[in-house]
């Protein structure tokens, strides 16, 4: 009896062990699988654009910046050669040169009568002045280069731009002073001083004259004063004081009145001859010599113009055309800021165009009735 009793003391220690084992898969779930995922999902997609970033993204980006880079460089030497004879015709200004157009001829008012060797010895002394400013353009560019690259305009000009190098820019300055030797050579003989007179201005001009105020855009006017002496005498003819201090006048206006523009566009830093002026000094110095402008022309009719007796009307008729033509660009300078070309203004604007149509036929009708009468 004792044996029976004691047996199922051993059962009970077997029978013990089973029951936790049900009891650890409940107790598993209770610490929450999830939370162990949670770091999983954090932490991969962080190694991912780690491992796309370090290794994928430097190396196409790297091989695309190269390719495009070395495009751009071949296109580039591509286009300056292509470009190359554009920039250095560029250089020479051909839109200044009718500069030479407008004032040259002007000796043939007082030549009569007119003829095929008036107009060919005109057409010279054209040819010889176009060669002459084309290279004192080119030796400003060369000498101005660097201050032209702080102006918002004159910085896109060949030499400052780096379009033209400054050996190609010497080339062809050596190319124009042996054309215009060539040309003083088969001239007539000694009639190209004022040829000669504008070239040494023109130099002292860059080489220090043009910083100082007054004295630059003066210097300026007188070398379109040489221009129409220049045709004067390869032409035989009188030269009218009255039309000689009409042109200077003139073309001192449109000086003064390009300095204005410079100053209230890109400031006194570009050209030093600007701190010797102001906008209100500028101002008075315009309208001043405007005035004058308008005088000596009045003057130049009324006592030197080989006009006819019938031409007196359309004589008076193109005095309001001129004073027209005076008080546009005055609006154009002082209303409207412009006045930075000279050329641009008083060639692409409409009225200024119209008005000067007129008063070329005006004037046309004037000096050919005289030839007619005879």
């Amino acid at each position: 009896m004792d044996i029976t009793r004691s047996s199922p003391a051993p059962v009970r220690v077997v029978a013990v062990p089973p029951e936790p084992e049900p009891a650890d898969p409940t107790a598993l779930p209770e610490p929450t699988a999830v939370e162990p995922l949670q770091p999983l999902l954090t932490v991969t997609p962080t190694v991912t654009p780690t491992a796309i970033t370090t290794t994928v993204t430097p190396t196409a980006i790297t091989t695309t910046t190269t390719v495009t880079t070395s495009v751009t460089a071949t296109d580039v030497r591509g286009r300056r050669r292509r470009n190359r004879p554009r920039a250095l015709l560029a250089l020479l200004r051909p839109g200044q040169w009718v500069k030479n157009l407008a004032v040259v001829p002007l000796a043939l008012l007082d030549t009569h009568p007119w003829g095929t060797a008036a107009f060919l010895r005109t057409g010279w002394a054209v040819l010889g002045f176009t060669l002459a400013s084309a290279l004192v353009y080119v030796v400003n560019d060369l000498a101005d280069r660097e201050r032209d690259r702080l102006h918002p305009v004159k910085r896109l000009r060949p030499i400052a731009s780096g379009q033209v190098s400054t050996v190609a820019a010497g080339a062809l300055t050596g190319v124009l002073a042996l054309s215009l030797t060539g040309w003083a050579v088969a001239g007539p003989a000694w009639q190209w001083w004022p040829t000669a007179l504008y070239l040494a201005l023109s130099l002292a001009y860059s080489q220090g004259l043009k910083h100082v105020p007054l004295v630059d855009a003066f210097i300026v006017a007188t070398g379109f004063v040489l221009r129409l002496v220049q045709g004067a005498l390869l032409v035989g003819a009188r030269m009218s004081e009255w039309l000689a201090l009409c042109v200077f006048s003139l073309c001192l206006m449109l000086a003064l009145g390009k300095r204005r523009h410079e100053m209230t566009a890109a400031g006194r830093a570009h050209r030093p001859a600007l701190r010797g002026y102001t906008l209100a000094f500028l101002d008075h110095l315009v309208v001043l010599v405007a005035v004058l402008t308008a005088v000596s022309y009045v003057l130049y009719l009324r006592d030197d113009a080989a006009l006819a007796a019938g031409a007196s009307l359309v004589t008076l008729l193109s005095a309001p055309c001129a004073v027209f033509g005076l008080a546009r660009y005055l609006q154009l300078l002082l209303v409207e800021e412009g006045g930075g070309n000279p050329v641009h203004v008083l060639f692409r604007d409409r009225a200024t165009l119209v008005n000067a149509a007129l008063w070329a036929v005006l004037v046309a009708l004037a000096l050919l009735l005289p030839h007619a009468s005879a």
